[in-house]
């Protein structure tokens, strides 16, 4: 008896694409959690600001830079505080809504692993909004920084008691800068220009941002660097394949079986 073996030919796994209304009530959803949360968290001010003063003489405890020499930064001219607080006003959420919807169009596999790294940060971090309410720095006098969006505008705040849509005593994590780690760290990973490393300047710009403009401590952006790890190391990016990868990317060919083929007896 004598018979040949030919690897099985592997059979292509085209990733699915969630319909797109499930993905908008999720949004949607989400939206409403973080609505509810900001309900929850009124009345909390004078916690908030125990919290604020324990965050900063923490910061100094552990030798952190000081807020001050970043937002001096700023203060050379009213210009560039200027564009630092449009940045922040304007590129957080457009930002990530876009990295989502270009996930979703080019890569559905990707695109369900980062809409569940970025769902389990933001409930983590609306938890954390809710345990341990905190003033951001701008608010806390005994600081010396000035509220930049409030002396050269742009201001996406109103009075804290009066401001209904969001929540300003959120400081720590700073979903500003998890999210954009996010965005940058799913570019990379979906994509394969050499160029894709340069992704990294959003979160760095956003760091420099958040903390020029006293929206938020130093120790607000590491809380959020230690959620986004968790979240990364429980739910694993999709493996690379040409349909996960998009074209050009190399092949990973499967374990090969051996099949019995023209057997004679």
């Amino acid at each position: 008896m004598n018979a040949r073996t030919e690897p099985e030919e592997a059979e292509p796994v085209t990733p699915v694409r969630p319909p797109i209304v499930r993905e908008l009530l999720l949004v949607a959803g989400l939206f409403l959690v973080y609505k509810f949360g900001r309900q929850l968290a009124t009345g909390h001010t004078a916690e908030a600001f125990r919290n604020a003063h324990r965050v900063w003489d923490a910061e100094r405890w552990l030798r952190l830079p000081d807020e001050d020499t970043v937002q001096s930064l700023l203060l050379h001219g009213d210009g560039l505080a200027h564009v630092a607080n449009t940045y922040y006003a304007t590129v957080h959420f457009p930002a990530t809504a876009a990295f989502l919807v270009w996930l979703y169009l080019r890569r559905p596999a990707h695109y369900v692993w980062a809409r569940r790294v970025l769902a389990a940060v933001t409930a983590a971090a609306l938890v954390g909004h809710l345990a341990f309410p905190l003033a951001p720095p701008r608010m806390l006098a005994s600081t010396g920084l000035i509220d930049t969006a409030r002396v050269y505008g742009p201001s996406v705040y109103g009075p804290p008691q009066t401001d209904t849509l969001s929540n300003q005593f959120a400081a720590m994590p700073s979903l500003h800068f998890g999210w954009a780690v996010m965005v940058a760290v799913g570019l990379i990973v979906a994509t394969r220009s050499r160029l894709r490393w340069l992704w990294l300047l959003h979160p760095l710009l956003t760091l420099l941002v958040i903390v020029g403009t006293a929206n938020h401590y130093w120790l607000d952006a590491l809380m959020a660097s230690a959620l986004l790890g968790v979240a990364l190391a429980v739910i694993h990016a999709p493996r690379r394949t040409p349909t996960t990868a998009g074209r050009g990317a190399p092949t990973l060919v499967p374990a090969e079986e051996k099949v019995l083929v023209g057997a004679v007896r």
